[in-house]
């Protein structure tokens, strides 16, 4: 016979396919034999690209970290727009595939997308004017705040059931039970009330960081503030603790 125009089974295919079974059932869905029969394939063929399970959802977290956008970084825009819309499209990938966010907030290990995004967010804020400490910091709050809003909904944690927020128990949830009803309303207002409110906040630490080393222009000099008594860590280590 013929060999196929195309391999039978390949890593984006078997990450495609294992990413589909984690947004379907959960990250316990995803094992060699349930892979293998999806494909259509032997088990032990899986082992030729992954090594392990864990190997394997590494790949499908990434996967997702790479349908975040970055353009606004490599376009210059301005560090809190760039902030603003990143921040929006991370959230937008992390809620088209809630399931993986466990093994993302592991943080991003060795894996390539995830360190492109890290490298991104923590470059614009040193470029920006942002000392490395505050550049690391900011990139680590951006991601709890993020990733923390992708693991679960605050609306839709509150049933239906009126008889469940008792007056004499609870005197201000009079209204709790109509919350599930609208959750995607109210947390997505949560997200853009929380967003707003942490870059009103850094736009004050960042023209009080410009005011105490006196700089002028578009943006303090990296590292100034450092000089001044504020802590600074070096790139690399900087880098580390940035965004996922």
């Amino acid at each position: 016979m013929p060999r196929p125009r195309t391999p039978l089974l390949s890593a984006g295919r078997i990450v495609e396919t294992a990413l589909s079974l984690v947004d379907a059932e959960g990250l316990a869905a995803v094992s060699t034999r349930r892979l293998a029969a999806e494909l259509g394939v032997s088990g032990p063929s899986l082992y030729n690209h992954f090594r392990s399970r864990d190997q394997l959802l590494e790949a499908v977290a990434d996967s997702v970290s790479a349908q975040v956008d970055l353009s606004m970084f490599e376009a210059g825009a301005p560090w809190r727009d760039a902030l603003r819309d990143w921040a929006l499209s991370y959230r937008s990938a992390l809620r088209r595939h809630p399931n993986i966010v466990p093994v993302l907030a592991r943080g991003p290990g060795r894996r390539p997308a995830a360190l492109r995004l890290a490298d991104a967010v923590y470059g614009a804020m040193v470029e920006a004017g942002w000392p490395p400490a505050h550049a690391t910091s900011i990139g680590a709050l951006m991601r709890y705040f993020v990733m923390g809003s992708a693991l679960g909904s605050f609306a839709g944690g509150f049933v239906g059931d009126e008889s469940a927020y008792d007056p004499a128990d609870y005197p201000h949830l009079g209204q709790a039970h109509l919350l599930a009803g609208r959750q995607e309303e109210i947390d997505e207002r949560a997200f853009e009330t929380g967003l707003r409110a942490l870059l009103d906040g850094l736009e004050r630490q960042y023209g009080e960081l410009r005011g105490a080393t006196g700089t002028s222009g578009d943006a303090a000099a990296p590292g100034a503030a450092d000089a001044a008594g504020t802590a600074g860590t070096a790139g690399t280590a900087g880098t580390a603790g940035a965004a996922e």
